[in-house]
């Protein structure tokens, strides 16, 4: 796929017009399976970058984090808000930093200068974050798994416990901020459809409006993203599974690399055709259930994972001092046009 042809027609002609972008442009690259390398006949084409912001958004009254473009899936981040992500390792940021050369499709001098700096950013955080990913990840497989082979009232301990894992992680985020308590459990339905549902008994106080929401919008993605894997036809079902487990698999191996290596490594060219494999649906059974062999697999990154995070020379938190001065390298430019 010749990606650069692709970003000059008429399709894209929003990078070339739009004042936030254009020359502004730090790095612009490939997103999603293209970028790992893992692309098939139906994936889609993403990409990925960052931009400096304008001279009004860090010493006036407007504010920028980014742009998308929906009908050709970009996503462009303002410079501060993809350092922000940085810090905390989001995997979905990360990726950028970590392309084969001819993977970018722009790429300034402070593009450059980002990538060089990479290791700024890379921290033990990087053990959450990618974790998180993975087990939201898991999490899906395991729904869909469940929701397909599993007896309702099954089902809901299942769902269950998937929520109360969201929960624990949300309680992780905001420890020392809530003030009260919530309790899940399972009980007769009420909904004439079921036989068990699961219930909510909760009790705050003085709790901000926006942590509040925060709280009910990660128990109702589990929910939502557990029926809506059920709800496809068997081929797109295993199609969606596989897609799912691959991506499992991908981040504990890109976790791992920067744990031990201090490395962001996006396209997988090594492991390819473990993930390929994974991905065409070797690791599937005619049941729509995974193989022992994927649950080895998946155990034996997992004890990977662990050691490495026991090993890694990686620092607890990332060098803020290191990203301040760059920051301010980047942010003065945007502002005076002159690099100091």
């Amino acid at each position: 796929m010749d990606f650069k042809s692709l970003l000059q027609t008429a399709e894209y002609d929003f990078i070339r017009s739009n004042r936030r972008l254009g020359d502004r442009i730090m790095l612009l690259g490939v997103s999603g399976s293209y970028a790992y390398g893992t692309n098939n006949a139906s994936s889609d084409i993403d990409f990925r970058g960052v931009t400096l912001h304008l001279p009004s958004d860090l010493i006036g009254l407007t504010e920028f984090e980014q742009y998308e473009d929906d009908n050709t899936d970009t996503v462009i981040y303002g410079f501060n808000k993809l350092v922000k992500l940085l810090l905390k390792c989001n995997p979905n940021t990360c990726e950028l930093l970590g392309l084969d050369e001819e993977q970018y499709l722009i790429k300034s001098q402070l593009g450059q200068e980002l990538i060089d700096h990479s290791k700024l950013f890379l921290s033990k955080r990087a053990i959450q974050s990618f974790g998180g990913y993975a087990d939201a990840q898991l999490r899906r497989l395991q729904n869909a798994v469940a929701r397909d082979s599993f007896p309702q009232r099954e089902r809901e301990k299942h769902i269950l416990k998937s929520v109360t894992h969201a929960l624990d992680d949300f309680n992780r985020r905001y420890a020392g901020k809530k003030s009260g308590d919530i309790r899940l459990y399972i009980d007769q339905a009420e909904n004439p459809k079921l036989d068990t549902e699961i219930f909510v008994d909760a009790n705050y106080q003085h709790f901000p409006l926006r942590d509040y929401v925060d709280l009910w919008g990660t128990m109702r993605t589990v929910v939502r993203d557990y029926d809506k894997i059920g709800k496809r036809n068997k081929k797109k079902d295993g199609d969606h599974l596989n897609k799912h487990a691959m991506h499992l698999i991908r981040l504990f191996m890109m976790a791992i690399d920067i744990l031990e290596k201090g490395e962001i490594i996006t396209h997988r060219k090594e492991e390819l055709p473990i993930l390929l494999a994974i991905r065409k649906g070797d690791y599937m059974r005619a049941d729509g259930t995974f193989s022992l062999e994927f649950y080895e697999l998946l155990e034996e990154y997992e004890r990977r994972l662990d050691e490495a995070a026991h090993k890694t020379d990686l620092p607890d938190e990332p060098d803020m001092e290191g990203v301040g001065k760059f920051v301010e390298r980047v942010n003065t430019y945007a502002v005076t046009g002159v690099l100091k």
